[in-house]
């Protein structure tokens, strides 16, 4: 197959590491794949794992990239010979949508996350022929908010390359880069680092001063990243030491994650950890989970480890968790981040994530064929 996979861009964030893997796994099956966005830091990999990179202002909804996205797609469509097209953003989907209409083309959607709806956004926003959700609330969410019917969904996950995210990164390059502290534990937190995404991100600088032997590792940009330098620098100058880097937008994220002692986040980037065999605090702004078990594992799972529906999380159960992972001894650790490892490695597979895509590929071309 020519398949067409469309985002908005290819920054650092959950949803374009999902089209990044996807497309090169797409690739390693033998399919030959194209992604269209406005690019970003992931263009780079892209194209050094043999996929073409089209760019094309999908990143927002001024009339004037649309019309030129539009144009772009339909032109790429037919160069290409594309068998189908696939959108992971309202955007990009809503583009695809009219184009692959008018071309008739199979159209498949994914939805990543769960989002606000209002009438207008309801009108904006496309669903394929199939659409695929990240964990069974997302399905719902498309179903009762959308009226996406339930036989044409199919879950899927986020497939982790464990070859790359794996447990003894080295990670001396990292070390010498922000003269980190070989004595200190250290908390690593990823993420997209937005208004609507940061909480965690100050409720752990709010935290750094309770432990002065912890050093806090922030990784990820974002239009709250200035407000939180200035919180953490405000925070270091009193420690008297860098206690919380920020790291900014990275691809080495195997490697910063290889230098924590425990991972504080959700979704992807909390896979992540866990392939890496890191004990992990499941914690962001749509809920918290606390300490990932075995005892709240199936509640993780049904939200794509993201704490959908639950507490937002508070200072104050973030500082109890983290003082009960700074007890632990480490075969404790090591305990915790095998089991968090197993998971990825029997659940959450980049071979599984791909089977997905390409059944859900064969659906689309075969009702429109029909």
């Amino acid at each position: 197959m020519n398949i067409l996979l469309v985002t908005m861009c290819m920054k650092i964030g959950g949803a374009e590491t999902h089209v990044l893997e996807l497309a090169k796994g797409l690739n390693k099956k033998g399919h030959t794949v194209y992604v269209m966005s406005n690019g970003g830091e992931y263009v780079k990999e892209l194209e050094n794992s043999g996929i073409e990179h089209i760019h094309a202002p999908l990143h927002n909804k001024k009339i004037k990239n649309i019309l030129k996205s539009y144009k772009i797609l339909k032109n790429v469509i037919k160069e290409k010979e594309i068998s189908v097209v696939h959108a992971h953003a309202r955007i990009p989907a809503m583009i695809a949508n009219w184009v692959c209409k008018k071309e008739k083309i199979p159209f498949v959607t994914t939805a990543h996350g769960i989002y606000k709806v209002n009438p207008i956004l309801k009108i904006l926003t496309s669903w394929g022929s199939k659409t695929i959700a990240v964990s069974e609330d997302v399905k719902q969410y498309v179903i009762r908010e959308y009226g996406v019917k339930e036989e044409n969904t199919l879950i899927t996950v986020n497939g982790i390359d464990t070859e790359k995210f794996k447990k003894d990164i080295n990670t001396d390059t990292i070390c010498n880069e922000f003269a980190l502290s070989v004595n200190k534990k250290k908390i690593v937190h990823v993420s997209r680092l937005d208004k609507e995404t940061s909480l965690v991100a100050h409720l752990l600088i709010s935290l750094a001063e309770e432990f002065p032997d912890v050093e806090m590792i922030l990784v990820g940009s974002g239009d709250a990243y200035i407000e939180l330098e200035e919180e953490a620098r405000n925070i270091n100058e009193k420690l008297g030491s860098s206690h919380i880097i920020m790291t900014g937008a990275r691809t080495d994220i195997n490697q910063l994650l290889g230098l924590a002692d425990f991972f504080v986040g959700v979704s992807r980037a909390a896979l992540e950890a866990m392939a890496e065999e890191k004990p992990v605090i499941l914690a962001g702004n749509q809920g918290y989970l606390g300490i990932l078990e075995e005892s709240n594992s199936n509640q993780a799972r049904e939200t794509n480890f993201c704490c959908r529906g639950y507490e937002k999380p508070t200072a104050e159960n973030l500082k109890k968790d983290i003082q009960m992972l700074l007890t632990k001894s480490e075969e404790e650790k090591n305990q915790m981040g095998i089991y968090n490892r197993n998971i990825v490695m029997q659940e959450y597979s980049v071979n599984k994530m791909v089977d997905d895509a390409i059944t859900t590929y064969e659906k689309a071309i075969e009702e429109l064929k029909a």
